[in-house]
């Protein structure tokens, strides 16, 4: 084989194997994102959910677009620690019963990953303890959001972080110095109506300085 038609096949290659070496860069990134925004008497909270963990940000959005969260409440409130909510239970008339979740609700497997810390904002996925849940799956619906400024870095590797507050801080502080009992669960209801908005995220930089 000469030196020509050497070159030749190779460049004859090269452009059969072009589409398939383009599709196998993998799906073109969006330049959109979701953005929550979690509305309460005592004002908004505004977040954004982690593609890396794709389970429970789709188990989240697919919730929030259901309507499931609206008129659930922030049911236990732990000052310079967290803020939970999105029980189900929240929206009966009997307050004795929240945080208890439904006996035959489906879990998340865990999506842990050592980046997401539990720094203040965190969103995180509630969940049973490790004597009965050894695998450390989350809750389907329930989640806490970190209000402790110098964050909860205990929870660390424990709990599934999968989102981030962007902005709205200030309200995890009024929720969490409400008067409660001795469940923690506030005495006045802080109820919820969460909706998503497809926002782009260079819009979504500037508005809360939140970097991709």
């Amino acid at each position: 084989m000469n030196f020509r038609f050497s070159a030749l096949l190779c460049t004859v290659l090269l452009l059969l194997m072009g589409p398939v070496l383009h599709a196998a860069k993998g799906p073109k990134r969006s330049k959109k994102d979701q953005l929550v925004t979690i509305s309460t008497s005592l004002g908004e909270i505004k977040l954004v959910l982690f593609d890396a963990t794709p389970k429970h940000k789709a188990n989240f959005l697919k919730l929030v677009d259901s309507g499931f969260y609206n008129g659930t409440t922030f049911h236990r409130v732990i000052p310079n620690f967290m803020v939970q909510g999105g029980d189900i239970n929240s929206k009966d008339a009997d307050p004795d019963n929240d945080g208890m979740g439904q006996p035959d609700a489906p879990t998340i497997p865990a999506e842990i990953r050592p980046e997401f810390k539990h720094k203040f904002g965190a969103v995180a996925a509630a969940r049973q303890g490790d004597f009965v849940n050894p695998e450390r799956a989350s809750s389907s619906s329930q989640f806490y959001l970190v209000q402790n400024h110098q964050g909860t870095p205990h929870l660390n590797g424990q709990y599934t972080v999968y989102g981030q507050v962007i902005s709205g801080l200030d309200v995890l502080d009024k929720i969490a110095a409400q008067p409660k009992n001795d469940r923690d669960r506030p005495l006045t209801d802080i109820k919820m109506t969460v909706k998503a908005e497809k926002v782009k995220k260079k819009k979504i930089t500037e508005l809360y300085g939140y970097q991709y």
